[in-house]
């Protein structure tokens, strides 16, 4: 069993995102990899939003080449652009089950994100088009289930994958423009 994991990534997922991870596997009864994980956009401004996220997975069933995982994390976000920052703390909860063989794995993966609140400043701009606007804190702002596909290839102690997946928002009336998402990754274990 290999205690360290490192995940290098890019996507879609409202925007290009690039991301980075690491998890540390915990000797304990029941498989457990406490987590780090921070993604950006790809922009002009390099580190002006982002998302961090910091949990852990817990494998539930193992059953030959059947495992089943829940991950639970907690989020911290910021974007801007010429009208306001946003800043917001979540949740995420996700499982994750599938075939997971010596050189190959595929699994199905089911999430939601909770955005508990968001602050909001507006800038000077956003103030002109509407005077009466308030900055502060809004509790709750909404959340996005998902659903989606992941493959990958396993060779030595790398792992190379591809998710795809949709998102839909908690009440399950409204999308974003864009509301699939997909990304590519690496992973190395040691």
């Amino acid at each position: 069993m290999q205690k360290h994991l490192v995940n290098l990534n890019v996507g879609f997922d409202n925007a290009s995102v690039i991301g980075i991870g690491y998890g540390y596997h915990l000797k304990t009864k029941m498989p457990l990899v406490l987590n780090l994980e921070y993604s950006m956009p790809l922009g002009d401004r390099t580190f002006d939003d982002f998302k961090t996220k910091i949990g852990g997975q817990l494998n539930l069933v193992r059953a030959n080449s059947f495992f089943a995982a829940v991950k639970v994390y907690g989020i911290i976000r910021r974007f801007e652009n010429d009208f306001a920052r946003m800043i917001n703390f979540g949740s995420e909860f996700s499982t994750t089950a599938g075939l997971y063989k010596n050189k190959w794995f595929a699994a199905v993966e089911l999430g939601f994100d909770k955005a508990i609140t968001t602050h909001l400043k507006h800038s000077n701009l956003m103030k002109q088009y509407n005077p009466g606007v308030q900055s502060g804190w809004y509790i709750p702002t909404g959340g996005n289930f998902s659903c989606g596909l992941q493959v990958g290839y396993s060779f030595k102690r790398n792992d190379v994958y591809a998710k795809i997946g949709r998102t839909l928002s908690q009440d399950f009336k409204t999308t974003s423009i864009v509301p699939y998402y997909a990304q590519l990754g690496w992973s190395m274990k040691w």
